[in-house]
């Protein structure tokens, strides 16, 4: 049994859990940008009335709350800002104050576990933001945001407990991560 074209896209919006272009798509899932727009175009028909809407921003789509859960989404996020951070978030969160620029797959690695709602929960509450690599322009970087550091009392990321030590360890993980591929 082969699984619709509109199937694969939704699961791959899904698992990236960001944006993602047309072209990258159809890359991705070897076949023609008409072939995604007619995949796309069936994915938004079998969405409507469900909990989930297809986004799109130029030639970027994304998946997307239906704004007949926006109540009820703005109220679990008020909640979510409110509460404490988890152990997973604390975690997130330190990978990326020590590294102060590194992208979603890279703290994957290092956690051992798949890290998009964790970032995006942090993104939610101000405490990380995105950035696009300086040196990779199709690539995004997380990075502490200036209301973290103010919040911590840390005036230069340099100033973090034991940085030198950390980021070295951080560095040496993510390296061997590279020459493992």
């Amino acid at each position: 049994m082969s699984i619709e074209l509109e199937s694969e896209i939704e699961g791959l919006l899904y698992y990236k859990g960001e944006e993602v272009s047309i072209n990258k798509l159809a890359l991705l899932l070897n076949v023609t940008e008409a072939e995604i727009e007619s995949g796309l175009a069936k994915l938004e028909q079998s969405l409507l009335g469900r909990g989930l809407v297809l986004v799109r921003k130029e030639d970027k789509v994304v998946l997307g709350i239906s704004s007949d859960l926006s109540s009820l989404i703005e109220s679990i996020r008020k909640d979510e800002i409110t509460k404490e951070l988890s152990k997973a978030a604390l975690e997130t969160l330190s990978i990326v104050l020590y590294k102060n620029g590194v992208s979603r797959s890279e703290v994957d690695y290092i956690r051992g576990v798949n890290s998009s709602f964790i970032l995006r929960n942090l993104l939610v509450r101000g405490l990380v933001e995105k950035i696009i690599d300086s040196k990779d322009s199709r690539r995004i970087l997380y990075r502490p945001t200036f209301d973290t550091l103010s919040y911590m009392g840390v005036t230069s990321i340099n100033l973090l407990p034991n940085y030198e030590q950390v980021v070295k360890s951080l560095t040496e993980v993510i390296n061997q991560n590279e020459n493992n591929d």
